[in-house]
């Protein structure tokens, strides 16, 4: 009896010790940064920092172009997400999955490389252009150069964003209420205009404040199309401020980058507001709506939504693609002159890019993995042991994600400038915090698939294993991991996918030996070097492309919505 006790407590005090370490890392993760960003405004920097960044005009200037390009960009995405959510979502249109996968192929492409495409399509050096004899002269300037150009990127860029969330709202639309308007004599455009659009009004408003946030934090496109053109917004403010003056304007980046938290949880909390407002509950439930039958409109808008689609994605993927065949700047794309060497110069020949390409390779890996396993037992306790303190935490996970990035990585550098106490050791300018970064800012990606794997898994085998005397680490490990294998799996590939391209965060924390692709692909086109900079982003956009490929393999495996990119 003795015995049995003891292997009882023993039991339990594996479990409180696993508990408690999931705690500590969800703390170190999402809550110690943004404290030490927090006490660095208020404690440490003083009054001498916060007076002079709220008295420097540029700090204005820069968050008056924040509010200007992400307002704007939020609406075209709007205006773009929700006409395809009401086509992919309410209609018999053709094709779906094919579409929506390249519909939302853009989302998943790095906001950098998304610049960089348009930039070739549009420039006077672009070889679509040339090869139709519309480029401008050379040395002419880049109309993509201005406020204009970055609002019109920032709304396609995140107009996928817009579809994703009402398209998982309108598949839950009630046939009762629709089939009710059609009867009484209602057309398809009051239905969608009196019924469908009020009752999405939650998932558009939450669409709205993510691309919202999305924009206000984007650091890639302004980078690329506003520093050229002298147009700054504040993450670019912060760039530049750290770049050239170093660690010692942290207090002042501190509280530039508070200012853009600000803005975004300002989004937010209105988000919310406007929510409280009125009542969206369906009181009824029944099968999803049955689509509107097109019939003659049918052709003209699937041609009309894959021109879209065209436009978006094929026209500045393919300009890009062409870039990176071009010897160089100005030369003409022939036959005789279309060249495979800038790709082998990236690849085998420039010592940074192939380090980028170990780097980003290494660290999305990494931080794959190591999300994953602590999502896993992180998971088990939120929806099966439904602990009220992992309930706190889990909400506080999706904090540094909810973020811009460039807040995390300000928080992250002020955290690591000197070195861990008790430990002696300094990670600061190393690989070291990008990945500390990584872990923090996409732990909500690998938690959100494995929690609706749990969703989906009867516990019978679990708690059989429990009765049986199964501790739990060796329950996570033998039974429930295999049982979850395709949701984990899908968690890791969309880690992977969006920390292979990341750039807002490891602009302001790599140095040299830690250079990651966004930064090598944004250090060649600062520097002249397009050709360079299209060959790195095309290898890029083609694992990409082949990543999300392969998911689809889990995709009958796997919850719905987990995958952004499967209807």
């Amino acid at each position: 009896m003795d015995a049995m006790e003891a292997s009882t407590r023993s039991k339990r005090l594996q479990d409180r010790a696993l508990f408690w370490a999931l705690v500590l890392v969800l703390a170190v993760l999402s809550l110690l940064p943004i404290a030490r960003l927090l006490w660095e405004v208020v404690a440490q920097g003083g009054f001498g920092p916060l007076r002079q960044v709220l008295g420097d005009p540029t700090t204005w200037t820069a968050t008056s172009n924040s509010l200007q390009v992400a307002v704007g960009g939020t609406l075209i995405a709007l205006v773009l997400g929700t006409a395809v959510a009401a086509v992919v979502s309410l209609t018999d249109m053709r094709a779906r999955n094919a579409f929506v996968f390249c519909f939302v192929l853009p989302l998943m492409i790095a906001p950098q490389v998304t610049a960089l495409a348009w930039l070739q399509v549009t420039g006077p050096s672009s070889p679509l252009l040339n090869a139709v004899g519309l480029a401008p002269p050379i040395g002419s300037r880049n109309p993509l150069y201005s406020r204009e150009g970055i609002i019109l990127l920032l709304g396609i860029h995140y107009a996928p964003l817009v579809f994703l969330t009402l398209r998982a709202g309108m598949r839950s639309m009630p046939r009762e209420l629709i089939e009710a308007a059609l009867a009484v004599g209602a057309s398809p455009l009051t239905v969608l205009r009196t019924i469908v659009l009020p009752l999405m009004t939650p998932a558009l408003i939450a669409g709205i404040a993510l691309t919202f946030v999305s924009c206000i934090g984007n650091f890639g496109i302004p980078a690329f199309l506003g520093i050229p053109g002298g147009y700054l917004v504040l993450p670019t403010l912060i760039y530049q401020r750290l770049a050239g003056l170093g660690p010692g304007v942290l207090s002042e980046v501190a509280v530039l980058s508070t200012i853009i938290g600000g803005i975004a949880v300002i989004g937010i909390l209105l988000q919310d507001i406007m929510l409280r407002r009125r009542d969206y509950r369906i009181t009824t439930s029944s099968l999803a709506a049955r689509p509107f039958a097109l019939r003659r409109w049918r052709l003209p808008a699937e041609i009309a939504a894959w021109s879209l689609t065209g436009f978006i994605l094929v026209l500045p993927l393919l300009g890009l693609m062409l870039t990176s065949l071009v010897a160089a700047y100005g030369v003409p794309l022939t036959a005789r002159t279309a060249t495979l060497s800038n790709y082998a110069y990236v690849l085998f020949e420039h010592a940074s890019a192939r380090r980028a390409f170990s780097n980003s390779l290494t660290l999305a890996a990494a931080a794959a993995l190591l999300i994953v396993i602590v999502c896993v037992p992180l998971a088990y306790h939120v929806v099966w042991r439904r602990s009220r303190l992992m309930r706190i935490l889990n909400i506080a996970a999706e904090l540094p994600y909810a973020l811009p990035g460039v807040v995390l990585a300000i928080a992250a550098i002020l955290l690591f400038l000197r070195p861990l106490p008790v430990l002696g050791l300094s990670i600061y300018n190393t690989v070291w915090i990008i990945l500390f970064a990584y872990l923090a800012r996409f732990l909500v990606l690998g938690l959100k698939p494995v929690v609706g794997g749990y969703h989906q898994l009867d516990r019978a085998l679990e708690e059989a294993a429990q009765v049986a005397g199964a501790r739990l680490l060796r329950r996570l490990t033998s039974i429930i991991a295999p049982l979850l294998a395709p949701a984990v799996v899908a968690g890791a590939l969309l880690i992977f996918l969006t920390a292979f391209n990341e750039l807002t965060v490891s602009a302001l924390l790599w140095a040299s030996g830690s250079e990651t692709l966004g930064v090598i692909v944004f250090s060649f086109e600062q520097g002249g070097e397009s050709n360079y900079a299209a060959a790195v982003a095309t290898i890029t956009v083609a694992l990409t492309l082949f990543l999300m490929l392969t998911t689809l393999l889990l995709a009958r495996r796997l919850p719905p919505g987990v995958l952004p990119w499967r209807d």
